[in-house]
């Protein structure tokens, strides 16, 4: 499971001038009807913002891949770039991992269907950096979006925003407050991961959490895995990928997953007079990043899709949401953080430390055999 409520008030000039944050000059270009836009790298190469929506506006449509609507308030993101353009948007497996959509794009490469913009975690985006996967683009935010030039120098794969793992679990369980306490027979065939692991940045990242929990660090998850063993021998785990639908149903009570999204079950499951709390065994971050696919088959549209979504009205969406976007910390400093987005995740937010991609992919290649030993396969 990669739940949505923000109202999309801003327009496509909030993307031009009203951050009132110093920004990448976009006035050096002009656009003309010949300029390639699969090889701009800034807004500025392809004529400016203006041209480039122009431009979006001529091809008429995006392709998203697994952005389901209540993860990080894309679906009100969706909703408002559609809107402020006029284009249509294309949404493929909205609850597919950080690896399907690459996957997706190969398959698909060539064709209208590939996907325009990935949404995916920090593993998967780096084993990827300097294949020809991504398409560098830098947008007029990048130097205020925190750790972009840490990821890509380029700007193949740019950090749009951040959040805390956590466990989620219907009230009617009672109340967790230890590690422990998941082990008991209440909660027999109750308790989820988000995702396959060796796909999923989220399972990682949820493996990570209670590995930590239990001593263990991002270099050794035998303690993690063992517990989730331990899960699955008592029956009280379940592998089955947790969704909106199966939270609502009851199938999954229990969920391993984001704190962002968890934050926005509180708030659905309240508004239908039920209890979902959260449990956080320890704090582990779980950042995701935008990329460009190379071979998208509406270039204009997913640079305008980068803009937006990185932008002030973007980073607004996500911050309502519960999802901390990399450009918070400007956006609080220039006072242009909206007041919703400051009543859902505060002024400020500490990072909760998060494992290297090079931590992450040696943990994928230990769970390769690891993690289907210990609790089976989806």
């Amino acid at each position: 499971m990669k739940v949505s409520k923000f109202t999309s008030g801003s327009v496509a000039a909030a993307l031009v001038v009203a951050l009132a944050i110093p920004v990448i000059s976009a006035s050096s270009a002009s656009a003309t009807s010949k300029t390639n836009y699969s090889k701009i790298t800034t807004a500025s190469q392809g004529g400016g913002m203006t041209a480039l929506a122009n431009a979006c506006k001529k091809e008429g449509q995006l392709n998203v891949i697994a952005l389901p609507h209540y993860w990080a308030n894309y679906g009100d993101m969706i909703t408002g770039f559609a809107k402020t353009y006029g284009v249509k948007i294309d949404e493929a497996n909205p609850e597919g991992s950080s690896q399907e959509e690459i996957d997706a794009a190969v398959t698909n490469k060539g064709t209208n269907r590939s996907p325009d913009v990935f949404d995916i975690g920090l593993a998967v985006a780096v084993k990827y950096l300097g294949t020809g996967t991504f398409a560098p683009y830098k947008v007029k935010t990048w130097n205020y979006l925190q750790g972009a030039a840490a990821v890509s120098g380029t700007g193949e794969v740019t950090p749009n925003y951040t959040g805390t793992m956590t466990i989620g679990y219907s009230g009617a369980l009672g109340t967790i407050t230890k590690l422990n306490d998941l082990l008991d027979p209440k909660f027999k065939g109750k308790i989820a991961l988000n995702g396959d692991p060796l796909g999923s940045s989220a399972a990682m990242n949820g493996i990570f959490m209670i590995n930590k929990a239990l001593g263990g660090t991002f270099d050794d998850v035998t303690k993690g895995v063992a517990f989730f063993k331990k899960l699955k021998d008592a029956g009280n785990f379940i592998n089955v990928n947790p969704t909106e639908a199966t939270i609502a149903s009851g199938q999954t009570p229990v969920v391993i997953d984001n704190g962002y999204i968890q934050a926005n079950v509180v708030k659905q499951m309240a508004a239908a007079g039920q209890v979902w709390k959260t449990f956080t065994p320890a704090s582990v971050g779980s950042t995701y990043n935008s990329a460009i696919s190379a071979w998208a088959p509406h270039p204009a549209c997913a640079r305008l899709w980068m803009e937006y979504t990185l932008g002030e009205t973007g980073a607004n969406i996500f911050a309502t949401g519960g999802a901390t976007p990399t450009l918070w910390v400007q956006l609080v400093k220039t006072h242009r953080a909206s007041a919703e987005g400051i009543a859902s995740i505060g002024k400020s937010k500490v990072v909760a430390e998060a494992a290297t991609a090079a931590q992450t992919a040696a943990a994928r290649a230990y769970l390769k055999t690891a993690w289907p030993d210990a609790v089976g396969s989806n």
